[in-house]
């Protein structure tokens, strides 16, 4: 069976006790390995105001990134666009392809990344854009990020010629990002690749990546669809570490659905001595173990190949959601290194 190309998707997990600057240099650190390992990509998230996310603006992260980088990929996903001016974003993605010609990908999706009070204030300053305009400001960013511009149409007559940069020598490559049917059909009407975002619950995949390869019409660009998947993983040499590492996450995302106050990601300590007592992340133990890459090498890189066999495509994103145990540096990802390490040698190595 044929093994799928790996990337990697990071929100900066902040643990108890650790720093936004710790947490950073962490995650730079993680997209370091990933470029050495062999990973094809590295993405980072949006969200904002969440004591356990440190990833509130990935054009900075992306940056920072690709000057710590030689080969890899970087970008976002994504970046949510109803907080973000359209021309802005050109603007930024265009710096950055500037930066790392051709190893830039701008990851958009529509969702806010917040809850109502930030998005609230998010949009205080006029220049974010109408969600109800999604499409239009996703064609908008491509004609300004590519070396023609953008024409601006004036109602008394006249034309504006706009430019994301002055003389765009590469553009980067624009991805739609989604968890239901929206962005699959946007996708394929505008010959766009795109990312169902999997890890977040898998409800929906099938249907969502049918309507993208069904309705999909060849663009210049593309001239076939172009899809890959999400998805958590927590990897060790054993299953029971494995787990162990698992549990602060689960219980974090326990919190988000039982909207339940959000603190720092737990260590493994903390989490399986606050789970003996309150069980908050019992029901969904089960659902992680089912829908989550959880386990030594072995089994989960053979898991990853039957997963990507079964969807038909060539590349899986990982979300390494492994936790820390108490010891470990605060300037380093253990957990998180040690999944893309393991996964590297099973999986990268062998292809």
């Amino acid at each position: 069976m044929t093994s799928p190309a790996l990337s990697v998707l990071d929100l900066v997990p902040v643990r108890t006790g650790q720093t936004s600057a710790q947490a950073v240099n962490a995650s730079l650190d993680l997209a370091r390995r990933a470029d050495a390992l062999g990973y094809r990509r590295y993405w980072f998230a949006e969200h904002h105001n969440m004591p356990a996310v440190a990833s509130t603006a990935p054009p900075v992260l992306i940056a920072a990134a690709a000057a710590r980088t030689q080969r890899i990929r970087v970008g976002s996903g994504g970046v949510m666009l109803p907080n973000h001016s359209p021309l802005i974003v050109a603007e930024q993605f265009a710096a950055l392809e500037a930066l790392a010609p051709g190893r830039v990908d701008l990851g958009i999706g529509r969702a806010p990344g917040s809850d109502p009070v930030i998005t609230q204030l998010l949009h205080r300053a006029g220049v974010t854009s109408d969600v109800d305009r999604f499409p239009d400001h996703v064609q908008d960013i491509l004609s300004l990020t590519s070396a023609d511009g953008a024409t601006v149409q004036f109602t008394s007559g006249g034309t504006y010629s706009v430019h994301a940069t002055p003389a765009a020598a590469g553009v980067p490559e624009l991805w739609l990002l989604g968890s239901s049917d929206y962005s699959a059909t946007l996708a394929a009407s505008l010959g766009l690749p795109y990312v169902f975002a999997n890890h977040f619950s898998g409800e929906g995949l099938d249907r969502a990546l049918a309507l993208y390869r069904q309705q999909y019409r060849p663009s210049e660009t593309h001239p076939g669809p172009v899809t890959f998947l999400t998805a958590n993983a927590v990897v060790a040499p054993t299953r029971e570490e494995a787990e162990a590492r698992a549990l602060p996450q689960i219980r974090m995302m326990a919190r988000l659905r039982g909207n339940r106050p959000l603190v720092p990601l737990e260590t493994v300590e903390q989490a399986q001595h606050a789970e003996a007592a309150d069980r908050l992340g019992e029901p969904f133990a089960g659902w992680a173990r089912e829908r989550w890459f959880l386990g030594p090498p072995d089994e989960t890189a053979s898991a990853l190949r039957a997963f990507a066999q079964e969807h038909g495509v060539d590349e899986v994103m990982i979300s390494p959601v492994g936790g820390a145990f108490e010891t470990e540096p605060m300037e380093t990802a253990t957990g998180r290194a040690q999944t893309l390490e393991l996964l590297a040698e099973t999986l990268i190595a062998g292809a």
